[in-house]
């Protein structure tokens, strides 16, 4: 079996609604977690949370493999490594434009992860 995952794909990735019920609402169902894992795991390695934060935060919206690699004392193999990781794990889209690659975060399932993470109660009355 390969070790090289599908690209996450969650319940509806054109709608804005959350894919799941937020952590402190209810349990995460086994199937929605091992769809979710690999996105959360890309996340875990300091370099590619990095790299997602620049991606994400780019001011058009996207970021060059060019402008990415200089920020880090690493190899252009080992970034685009990480950013194959990232992308792997359907969290960045990719577009090769001539000699460089272009990367452009996934927003839809960057608020799905986000909104499983969040910990507001849910609308309940408060005393």
């Amino acid at each position: 079996m390969s070790k090289q995952q599908a690209p996450l794909a969650l319940i509806d990735l054109n709608a804005d609604a959350p894919c799941c019920p937020p952590l402190a609402q209810s349990q995460v169902p086994a199937e929605t977690a091992a769809v979710l894992a690999p996105a959360f795991k890309a996340l875990g390695d300091p370099v590619r949370l990095r790299l997602m934060s620049m991606i994400a935060s780019a001011e058009d919206g996207e970021a060059c493999v060019c402008d990415l690699t200089p920020a880090f004392d690493l190899t252009g193999p080992t970034i685009s490594h990480h950013l194959k990781t990232l992308r792997e794990a359907g969290l960045v889209d990719a577009e090769r434009r001539g000699t460089w690659v272009y990367y452009r975060a996934r927003p839809q399932i960057l608020r799905q992860l986000a909104a499983l993470l969040s910990i507001e109660p849910a609308a309940a009355a408060k005393a």
